[in-house]
């Protein structure tokens, strides 16, 4: 008896995945439209169930969601600051102190606000490749929101963000939260992102686990996480 070749059985299973994929694709087309004219069978389309936990008890920026926020941040390891609007500037500039090295360089993304600069910092206009921004010590970005219960950060890459790699490379990343940007749970997260944008998601300092599960921080991103909340 011969046995079967392994590859077909390989084949066999990336045909059925493929066919489901046009079939569900097919339901994503204006009626009418010709890719759309054979409906995909029973066992592939369902309704999405979205029973789940859409929002929260607290409003966005209620104390409880940042003292929520600040517990889930510290567990992750991170440094978190709290302060006020007004003495942000300054709450800033001494997270900056506190991790930075003696001469430290900072980047900062283009559209960061004008009272958090730091001084002598580097702004970022795309030009930095990876051994450039390697041989920086920290970056300082705003985010683009936070959910409480994860204690996750969101940044999108807007003006007072940046690119990615300014926020990846670096060893030490300083990222300022402000209160209406604080929501309670991930669904009210994601309806505050465009999911068009680069996303990135931070809870805690970069960190991963060997199978002996040791921990090893800043493999994918920053090894130091401080976090000013205003």
């Amino acid at each position: 008896m011969v046995a079967p070749h392994p590859g077909r059985a390989l084949t066999g299973a990336r045909d059925e995945v493929l066919a489901r994929i046009r079939s569900a694709l097919s339901t994503a087309q204006a009626p009418g439209d010709e890719v759309g004219s054979t409906p995909p069978p029973a066992d592939v389309v369902r309704d999405v169930v979205r029973d789940y936990r859409r929002e929260g008890e607290h409003a966005p920026g209620d104390p409880a969601l940042l003292d929520l926020l600040a517990d889930r941040l510290r567990d992750y390891r991170a440094t978190v600051h709290r302060t006020t609007e007004a003495e942000l500037p300054d709450a800033v500039a001494a997270a900056l102190a506190d991790v930075l090295p003696a001469d430290g360089r900072v980047v900062v993304p283009p559209g960061l606000p004008q009272p958090w600069l730091p001084p002598g910092a580097t702004v970022d206009d795309g030009r930095l490749d990876w051994a450039e921004l390697d041989r920086i010590d920290a970056v300082l970005t705003a985010c683009a929101a936070a959910a409480a219960e994860t204690g996750t950060i969101v940044l999108d890459g807007s003006a007072d963000q940046g690119r990615r790699a300014i926020t990846l490379i670096p060893d030490r990343h300083v990222c300022v939260v402000r209160a209406a940007q604080v929501v309670q749970t991930v669904p009210e997260l994601l309806a505050r992102l465009d999911p068009i944008r680069p996303l990135t998601f931070i809870s805690g300092p970069s960190a991963t686990s060997d199978i002996e599960l040791r921990r090893v921080e800043g493999v994918h991103g920053p090894r130091t996480l401080v976090v000013v909340i205003a």
